[in-house]
C-alpha cells in the first residue's frame, strides 16, 4: 500500500488552527521555476508556530538552493521570535544539478536547526520519503512522527528505512497512519511545550485523575493526559508527558529489574528535551542496576546537570547506583518521594541482607531466602531511609496527586545559578 497523496497545502491548512496560515515567500523561484516546498507561520491551538511541507507537486519536493532559502529564512524567524518549527518531509532527495551548491543548501539547514536547538521545539513528521541528507536535517530535530509507509534512511540504499524499524533504533518518537493523523500527533505535542526556553509551558485547566488507575501515573495524571513518547525503544522504561492539575509535566517510569543500554539513552534524551525547556520531570524508581557503565555515566551527569524542577518517587526498589542517579544528591531531586513498601539499599537487597546479618548464612539454607528477605523489609525500607534523611515523605498512592500538584506548584518559581561553561563533556 503506497503513501496516501495529499498537497503541501493540504497538510498546512489541517495543521494550522483554520484561517491562521500565513504563507512566506510564497513568490520565490528557483533556476527551474517554482521553489520545492511551501513555507509560513500560523497558529496551533492558539500558539504561534512556523511550518514547511516539502511539495511533491514540483519535483518531487527535491531539496534545491531556492527551497533552501525558504527554510532557513523560516528559521531566522523563529529565532527573532522564539516560535517553534514543524517540518513536513516528503521528497525524491535533492537537485543533483546544482552539484556543491546543493550540499550548502543542506549544510546551512543544519546549521540554523543546530542554532535553534534547545531554543525553541522542533518537530519532523516524515510523511514521505526521506532519505540521506534530508533524514539528517528531519533527526536533527526533537522529535519525529513517522506515516507507517513512509520512508527514513541516511542510507539511500538501505533496508532500514521503514516506520517500526526506526522506532524499535530510538529514531522516531510516533507512528500514526494517514498524513492527517500525522498532523494531529504534531498538534498534540504542543499542549505540553512551552513556545521557547523563555516562556513557561501552557497550564490548563485543572481535570480529575483517572477514575479507575493500573498504573502508577494514573494515580496522579490528569485523566487522558498521558502521552507515552518512544514506545517500542528501550522498553521496559517509559518515557512520556502528561499533566498534574492542569500543569505539563515530564515523566519517567522504570520498571523492575535492569535499565537497559537503550533505556537508559533514551531516560538521557528526555531529561534533556525538559531541562532544556524548564517542564518539570516526574521520575519514578523501581529498578536494581544498570546494564551499560557508558550510558549510565551520560545519565547520572545529565540528571546532575539538569535544573528543572526534579520530582523522584520510589515506587518499588531503589539499589546503589540506581538510587544515586536517579533520587539521590548527584540526581539533584528537589523532592523524593516513596511508596510505604518501597525498598532502599546500597547494593542487591538479598546480598545486603546477607552482609549486615551473619546470622543468615549460619541457618539452614532452606530458610535463608525467608531470613533474608524478613530483613530486607525490616531494614532496608523506605521508612528507614526516610529516618535517616534520604527521603522526604512516604505516600500513598492515593495520596500522590495532591502532594506532586502542590510540589510543582511552588517549585515552579525555582532558580538555580550554574558556574558559566561551553557544555558537559559526555555525549
Amino acid at each position: 500500500m503506497g503513501v496516501e497523496k495529499y498537497s503541501s497545502y493540504d497538510v498546512l491548512n489541517a495543521f494550522f488552527d483554520e484561517g491562521s496560515f500565513n504563507e512566506t515567500d510564497a513568490y520565490l523561484k528557483g533556476e527551474s521555476g517554482e521553489a520545492e516546498a511551501v513555507t509560513g507561520f500560523g497558529t496551533v491551538e492558539g500558539v504561534n508556530v512556523y511550518a514547511f511541507a516539502q511539495n511533491v507537486d514540483v519535483c518531487g519536493g527535491a531539496m534545491s538552493k531556492a527551497q533552501s532559502k525558504k527554510i532557513t529564512e523560516l528559521y531566522d524567524l523563529a529565532l527573532k521570535t522564539g516560535a517553534p518549527v514543524v517540518g513536513f518531509y516528503n521528497s525524491v532527495g535533492g537537485r543533483l544539478e546544482q552539484k556543491y551548491e546543493l550540499l550548502s543548501a543542506y549544510g546551512e539547514i543544519l546549521r540554523k536547526s543546530s542554532k535553534l536547538s534547545g531554543i525553541v521545539p522542533q518537530i519532523s513528521v516524515i510523511l514521505g520519503t526521506c532519505m540521506g541528507t534530508s533524514a539528517l536535517i528531519a533527526s536533527a530535530a526533537d522529535y519525529i512522527i513517522m506515516e507507517k509507509d513512509a520512508k527514513l534512511s541516511i542510507d539511500t540504499i538501505g533496508d532500514k528505512a521503514c516506520a517500526q524499524d526506526n522506532l524499535e533504533a530510538g529514531a522516531v518518537s510516533f507512528i500514526c497512519e494517514g498524513y492527517e493523523a500525522c498532523v494531529d500527533q504534531a498538534k498534540a505535542l504542543f499542549g505540553y511545550f512551552p513556545a521557547n526556553n523563555l516562556e513557561p509551558a501552557p497550564a490548563f485547566e485543572p481535570i480529575p485523575a483517572y477514575a479507575e488507575p493500573d498504573k502508577l501515573p494514573k494515580y496522579f495524571a490528569d485523566e487522558d493526559s498521558l502521552l507515552c513518547v518512544g514506545g517500542g525503544y528501550g522498553e521496559p522504561v517509559c518515557t512520556a508527558f502528561g499533566r498534574v492539575n492542569g500543569y505539563p509535566v515530564g515523566i519517567i517510569v522504570t520498571k523492575g529489574g535492569v535499565i537497559s543500554a537503550d533505556g537508559a539513552k533514551k531516560m538521557t534524551k528526555h531529561v534533556r528535551f525538559c531541562d532544556a525547556f524548564s517542564i518539570p520531570l516526574i521520575t519514578i524508581v523501581d529498578a536494581e542496576k544498570f546494564e551499560n557503565l557508558s550510558d549510565a555515566s551520560k545519565l547520572i551527569s545529565t540528571y546532575a546537570d539538569a535544573t528543572a524542577v526534579k520530582i523522584s518517587i520510589i515506587s518499588g526498589t531503589a539499589v546503589g547506583a540506581v538510587y544515586i542517579a536517579l533520587a539521590g544528591s548527584t540526581a539533584g531531586a528537589d523532592l523524593v518521594y516513596a511508596l510505604d513498601d518501597a525498598i532502599v539499599s546500597p547494593i542487591a537487597p538479598k546480598a545486603a541482607a546477607f552482609i549486615l546479618d551473619s546470622s543468615i548464612a549460619d541457618a539452614p539454607a532452606a530458610e535463608q531466602d525467608q531470613l533474608a528477605m524478613d530483613y530486607v523489609k525490616a531494614n532496608l525500607t523506605a521508612i528507614k531511609a526516610a529516618e535517616d534523611g534520604y527521603i522526604d515523605d512516604i505516600v500513598e498512592p492515593d495520596t500522590l496527586r495532591d502532594k506532586l500538584s502542590g510540589a510543582i506548584e511552588i517549585l515552579l518559581s525555582k532558580r538555580v545559578s550554574t558556574l558559566p561553561k561551553k557544555h558537559t563533556t559526555k555525549v
